[in-house]
């Protein structure tokens, strides 16, 4: 399957590092194609958000796919998408459940899914 890619979007913050903003950009999701969440771990301690608009007039729902890791063996996470309705998928606790060895994610919906997706995250190191 080629997936459809994204990464994570990070936070800009003002010049006393006290609040942060992000200009985002949502990625429409080919049902069929799924999604591939690039780097998915490479932010600050799990501070991934992975965010869902469901715009279908049906319930639906997301899978985080297991991943290659040693947790992998746990399986995927189906994840409850309401009709017309955000969701905030986080935190992602278990990385090795999910990580693949390239560090991304993949995530698939359900047949009737129409929306979009993207995510943000919290900038790993100093000045972030």
């Amino acid at each position: 399957m080629a997936r459809d890619e994204i990464s994570l979007q990070y936070m800009t913050y003002d010049a006393t590092d006290s609040v942060g903003s992000a200009d985002i950009t949502k990625q429409t999701v080919t049902q069929a194609n799924g999604i591939k969440l690039n780097n998915a771990f490479a932010c600050k301690d799990n501070s991934v958000k992975i965010i869902v608009e469901n715009t279908a007039t049906s319930d639906c729902t997301l899978t985080l796919k297991a991943g290659e890791k040693q947790n992998g063996i746990l399986g995927d996470s189906v994840i409850a998408l309401k009709k017309s309705a955000v969701t905030v998928i986080a935190p992602l606790r278990d990385m090795a459940r999910y990580e693949n060895k390239d560090g991304s994610i993949d995530i698939d919906f359900s047949e009737s899914f129409t929306g979009t997706i993207f995510a943000v995250a919290e900038k790993a190191g100093l000045g972030s």
